[in-house]
């Protein structure tokens, strides 16, 4: 009877009964399931074979198929990363054998065919994981999809390029590894997915910060061509200053020195090296191992290919948070004023400096205080963003959506940074709050004293993304509604009725308000060098 009482406590919870096996194209899987059986779990899944040994540096390998039944109830381990951001919170040891995903299905069978949404993560490419908390897919495929998320091999390991490496490889180049693990866990999905009851022809790539960039960069990363449907970027895109790709010779010259800061010349050398070595040098090198353009996976800068109009032809839903890097300067040691921001501005842009100021004002220390917030997260994410959206809509037929997250995000109460307590006032709508909206999984946020209308916020984004996934339309009959936005020249007047959807615990279609910050930046950031 207890054994009875037990079995029937864990199937009421969800939790630790055996799911169905799948066949995979490496052989059967096991996962287990979710949500008192509504949704079948399958975690740690390998999509390549482990890039350790003579594979570190090299695009990912084919998968070796086993034999029997593999167990698929636990997360692969973390790639190799040092402890970077704070909100980055892991349960395992990192290894270099990390190319695993999660997948999470409400299809009981093959037949299903649902849409398949595919989670890149952040971290600056240089951390994080699919097995953080706040990425728990339970709730979205409560919504009727597939949700996969991965991993990817991170800073040095996900990027280093190198001239020995690039004579050792069979496309000439090096660096890059993490975009192609990326390609690698999209073509499981093509070949793997209808199994779990997704649909191959119905993909949906979405991901944060440098998760954005990265799914901004597989719109013109040749090898992704075909493997993508729609695009959904959450703050970030190769347009603006920050993890901007350097070119071959600068990413081979910067992999050269730091292979000499490690007595290792050759590729030989380079792959004998302990793990932890590498990630301890790496973690002091500037700046960080980020994407090259190396000739083969990027064949040429981003905005170029959109320029050109020669961008994966999809759908896109991509915005950014109301407040990226308000925090940082609200709450910093020394908060500006309007006296240190103009001399601070006239001295980091120069001639470009007069125009700044029209739209970033300093008419009072309060003004400056706002202006200087606004400036920090424009060129942090949010112009690089704004500037995507501009390029895929001026040169695609697709259609673009586009979103402000402006939620001002409650805090834990009794935080303090630099001797100021923290409120919801100073930090706004933050870089990568809106996460755990978007999964439904806020209360991973512990000590935050959520509310009611932040728990209807999610659950309105989150069948505003799955909708998207499923028809390249977010809109639903529930839903507030979300105006497309129009294939426009660049320069036309863009101010006339409502242009995107701001969520926040009122979710409303609002024209633009800030174009002219970004069209300061814009001239400014893609003027010729004189």
């Amino acid at each position: 009877m207890k054994l009875l009482a037990a079995c029937g406590l864990m199937l009421a919870m969800g939790v630790g009964t055996a799911g169905a096996q799948v066949k995979t194209t490496a052989g059967l899987v096991e996962g287990v399931t979710a949500d008192e059986g509504r949704v079948r779990v399958f975690k740690g899944l390998p999509y390549a074979a482990p890039p350790v040994g003579a594979l570190r540096w090299k695009a990912p390998a084919p998968l070796a198929p086993w034999t029997g039944v593999r167990k698929a109830d636990a997360s692969g381990a973390q790639c190799m990363q040092p402890q970077v951001f704070a909100d980055i919170v892991f349960d395992r040891l990192a290894s270099e054998d990390c190319l695993y995903l999660n997948l999470w299905t409400p299809a009981r069978d093959a037949s299903a065919k649902l849409p398949v949404m595919v989670w890149i993560h952040g971290g600056g490419y240089q951390a994080g994981a699919s097995h953080e908390p706040r990425h728990d897919g339970v709730r979205l495929a409560r919504n009727g999809v597939v949700l996969i998320t991965i991993n990817y091999r991170l800073g040095v390991f996900g990027f280093l390029a190198h001239p020995a490496l690039s004579k050792d490889d069979g496309r000439g180049s090096s660096g890059n590894y993490a975009l192609l693990d990326m390609v690698a866990a999209l073509a499981w999905v093509r070949d793997n997915v209808a199994a779990f009851g997704g649909d191959p022809g119905n993909v949906t790539i979405f991901g944060e910060s440098a998760g954005s960039f990265a799914v901004n960069a597989l719109m013109v990363v040749p090898q992704a061509r075909g493997l993508f449907h729609k695009v959904i970027g959450e703050s970030g895109a190769h347009f603006g200053p920050s993890l901007s790709a350097a070119t071959r010779e600068a990413s081979e010259a910067n992999g050269e020195k730091f292979g000499v800061s490690i007595e290792a010349t050759t590729a030989e050398a380079l792959r004998a090296k302990p793990a932890a070595d590498v990630l301890a040098a790496a973690s002091k090198w500037q700046p960080w191992f980020s994407p090259a353009i190396d000739g083969v996976v990027l064949t040429e800068p981003v905005a170029a290919t959109f320029a050109a109009g020669k961008q994966a032809q999809v759908p896109l839903l991509a915005g950014w948070n109301a407040d990226e890097a308000r925090g940082g300067v609200l709450l910093a040691t020394e908060r500006p004023t309007a006296t240190s921001f103009v001399n601070q501005t006239r001295k980091r842009f120069g001639p470009a400096a007069d125009a700044l100021l029209k739209v970033y004002p300093a008419d009072s220390d309060a003004v400056a205080l706002e202006s200087a917030a606004a400036l920090a997260s424009d060129l942090f994410i949010s112009y690089s963003t704004w500037k995507w959206i501009e390029a895929h809509r001026a040169t695609g037929g697709a259609p673009v959506y586009r979103y402000l997250f402006s939620r001002k995000i409650p805090v834990a109460p009794g935080e303090v940074r630099n001797g100021r307590p923290v409120t919801a006032e100073d930090v706004g709508a933050r870089h990568a709050g809106e996460i755990e909206y978007v999964f439904g999984t806020l209360d991973t946020v512990k000590n935050v004293p959520w509310t009611p209308a932040d728990r209807t916020l999610s659950e309105a984004i989150g069948k505003y993304w799955t909708n998207f996934a499923r028809t390249g339309n977010p809109n639903g009959i529930d839903l507030q509604a979300w105006p497309v936005l129009a294939a426009t020249a660049p320069g036309a007047n863009q101010d006339m009725g409502p242009r995107l959807i701001e969520l926040d615990t009122t979710i409303r279609a609002v024209p633009e308000a800030n174009r002219a910050r970004y069209e300061a930046l814009d001239q400014m950031l893609t003027a010729p060098p004189r």
